[in-house]
């Protein structure tokens, strides 16, 4: 396996575990003043060696920091782009779950000329790196997050041509890429939810006129984004409907963009829901060609209860009947928590389900 053809392993997962509580009292802690940076960082450094451990342990070869730096998956990364300024207002966002909806609020903000001072995360990276003995793989929101749904806070006057918006964006995006490189950065993961949202009719008529192009548009910018890609370097894309507390937003399966993702994404692998009966079936595969690899979600992470391996086994080989087995890795459907509220799970849930994973896929792949 080389890391420009593909993602480097059969078994993975996506990237946010569940923090220990005693990081997110510590954080609680850092945000109301009652110990400074400086401590709350060292804790942060103490939790990501043992969770690094802990994936090791699993048997995973890939490991994250588990984004236990990280309030939120998307909105952590947007805040740090020059040119993105808070504002005193917050957005809520509703989400489905078993148990009613729910609220996911975070502040707003305006986004003015785009540019990059420095490489986001860039010292959170080098600092798995320097405790990974598995390769260190970071996460990244995809660069369509930056404008699904709609352009929200995006300053019209700054960019009257949405088109010099998506140039200055990938340009950012380039940039980033290209500073990780330099850090030694060989996997990266753009998670996404608009090309998995866009899948959804309802969301489309959300967004009105256009929207059932848009994806088309955010491929695009994706590709531009990662043109520069450095040849040692992996990048793959995960897709997903909404994870929040054990809760989503969005519905359908794969096709309205499957022949455009899996033939017009320039990336080396696709991350793909498919837990439950939101993500539809799985022959939109048939959609992907030779040599890149497909991830699937198999494992859910907004439920306790364990999956069997012989459910497992038969939902790959019904994949395979559309894309070859070789193509085919296992993970869970999304992260363990990308918020800072995590799921439904505990530690030990997420232990149990990412065991499952390696065990599986050695038992198919060896």
């Amino acid at each position: 396996m080389t890391a420009r053809t593909r993602p480097p392993f059969r078994a993975d997962h996506v990237g946010s575990l569940l923090r220990p509580h005693s990081l997110l009292q510590a954080r609680e802690d850092h945000a109301t003043g009652r110990i400074p940076a400086a401590e709350l960082r060292a804790l942060e450094d103490d939790a990501i060696r043992a969770v690094v451990k802990l994936q090791e342990d699993v048997g995973l070869q890939g490991v994250t920091d588990g984004e236990f730096r990280r309030t939120d998956w998307v909105i952590d990364f947007k805040y740090q782009l020059g040119g993105v300024s808070k504002l005193d207002s917050v957005i809520k966002v509703p989400f489905e779950g078993e148990h009613g909806k729910v609220d996911w609020q975070f502040v707003e903000y305006r986004v003015d000329k785009l540019h990059l001072d420095r490489c986001i995360f860039g010292e959170d990276f080098k600092f798995l790196k320097s405790v990974a003995k598995a390769t260190p793989k970071l996460t990244l929101p995809s660069p369509s997050m930056m404008h699904y749904p709609g352009g929200r806070g995006i300053d019209r006057k700054i960019y009257p041509d949405m088109e010099v918006f998506f140039d200055d964006l990938a340009r950012v995006y380039a940039k980033e890429i290209d500073l990780l490189d330099k850090l030694g950065c060989t996997y990266l993961q753009l998670d996404d939810t608009s090309l998995a949202f866009l899948n959804d009719p309802k969301r489309r008529a959300m967004l009105g006129e256009g929207a059932e192009k848009q994806h088309l548009r955010y491929i695009e910018l994706f590709n531009a984004s990662i043109a520069g890609k450095p040849a040692n370097m992996s990048i793959c894309t995960h897709l997903c409907r909404g994870n929040y507390r054990s809760a989503w937003m969005a519905a359908g399966g794969y096709e309205h963009v499957a022949d455009a993702l899996f033939n017009g994404l320039n990336v080396d692998g696709f991350f793909l829901e498919y837990d439950d009966e939101r993500s539809g079936g799985f022959e939109p595969l048939r959609f992907v060609p030779k040599g890149k690899m497909v991830v699937l979600g198999l494992v859910t992470t907004k439920k306790p209860a364990l999956e069997s391996k012989d459910l497992l086994k038969r939902r790959i080989e019904e994949a395979s009947k559309f894309v070859p087995l070789d193509q085919i890795c296992l993970s869970p459907q999304c992260g363990f928590a990308s918020t800072s509220e995590g799921n439904e799970l505990t530690i030990d849930d997420e232990i149990a389900k990412l065991r499952l994973v390696v065990e599986t896929a050695r038992e198919i792949w060896g």
